[in-house]
């Protein structure tokens, strides 16, 4: 199967949002169990989170956007922006 990019960016001071809304999306993610090569927060310069980056392995396109289209944060309303793009892993091999 193929991996896919989601890629999220955060509304402007939206912090307490994403506390909130945090547990629900950490189990969502959970639920996808080793198709989930990497995910986390993407961070500002002072550490704060900004946005969302996962990779993760899904049957198609549609999988994936459907997968990011469930997830708590979204539903929520957290993102200003959001991108779901076909990734291949190089390295390491």
């Amino acid at each position: 199967m193929p991996y896919f990019a989601i890629h999220c960016i955060d509304k402007p001071d939206s912090s307490e949002l994403r506390a909130a809304t945090r547990a629900a999306h950490l189990a969502h993610i959970g639920t996808l169990g080793e198709a989930v090569l990497v995910a986390g927060p993407l961070l500002r310069p002072d550490g704060r989170a900004m946005g969302s980056l996962l990779i993760i392995d899904f049957e198609d396109r549609d999988a994936a956007i459907a997968f990011a289209n469930a997830d708590p944060y979204h539903v929520a309303g957290l993102f200003e922006s959001r991108s779901v793009t076909n990734w291949h892993k190089v390295l390491p091999a």
